[in-house]
């Protein structure tokens, strides 16, 4: 866990280790929250976002959500429904998580019986 005071510490904090998810205020000392947003989906795409904000508007909703926020709570906020929106995200980036790592097992497994084939194709070829 890594508590910061702004946006700028706040990427330097994801170049250095990574996190599973941030929440973010949507206004910051220097920048705003849907920027630090931008920049921490470029970093980390995976990492779960959610926007807390004071100053709720449809258009900074919105725009929260198109900009890749998980989550978007109003301040004051209750903590078991944030803990609670929390425990949905994560447990969504896990199974997202497990889609990957299948995935990238189903490939692999099938390039391996590719490559298994080709080699007993050219032995075969060879010793006729």
């Amino acid at each position: 866990m890594e508590s910061v005071d702004n946006g700028k510490q706040a990427i330097e904090a994801s170049k250095k280790w990574s996190f599973n998810i941030a929440l973010i205020d949507i206004k910051l000392p220097d920048m705003e929250g849907i920027k630090l947003l931008e920049k921490l989906k470029d970093a980390e795409p995976k990492m779960v976002k959610i926007i807390i904000t004071g100053y709720p508007s449809l258009k900074s909703a919105i725009e929260a959500v198109n900009r890749g926020a998980d989550g978007y709570v109003l301040k004051p906020f209750d903590v078991s429904k944030l803990l609670a929106m929390i425990d949905k995200q994560l447990k969504k980036q896990r199974e997202s998580l497990k889609l990957c790592e299948r995935k990238v097992t189903d490939y692999v497994e099938t390039r391996v019986k590719q490559v298994e084939l080709q080699k007993w194709r050219k032995r075969t070829r060879f010793s006729s």
